[in-house]
């Protein structure tokens, strides 16, 4: 049996029936045909982000996405920076070593 794919859009839309629509977990498992600890977790982690934590597992919310999005692009970026920091050193050191002929 495989394991089935969900999108956080479907987690998103999941755990708002909970969260903005006032379904019980269990009415929306059922809705859903999802399991009871997954719905669980999809609340918690919405009910989080809504009040502006950054999950560590794909976010829900696209404003949390778009948190993650720029915090990778940051990181991605400093690694870049420090790359090149390490590369213009080493350039620099072989331009001040004398050359012999």
């Amino acid at each position: 049996m495989s394991r089935r794919s969900i999108t956080p859009e479907f987690k998103h839309e999941a755990a708002s029936l909970v969260v903005q629509q006032n379904y019980t977990i269990k009415q929306a498992c059922q809705a859903l045909g999802v399991g009871e600890t997954a719905m669980r977790r999809w609340v918690r982690q919405l009910q989080q982000e809504l009040q502006g934590v950054t999950p560590s597992s794909k976010a829900l919310t696209p404003e949390q996405q778009r948190i993650q999005e720029l915090e990778a692009r940051i990181q991605r970026l400093e690694m870049e920076k420090a790359i090149l920091k390490k590369a213009t050193a080493l350039l620099m050191s072989d331009e001040l070593k004398p050359t012999r002929w």
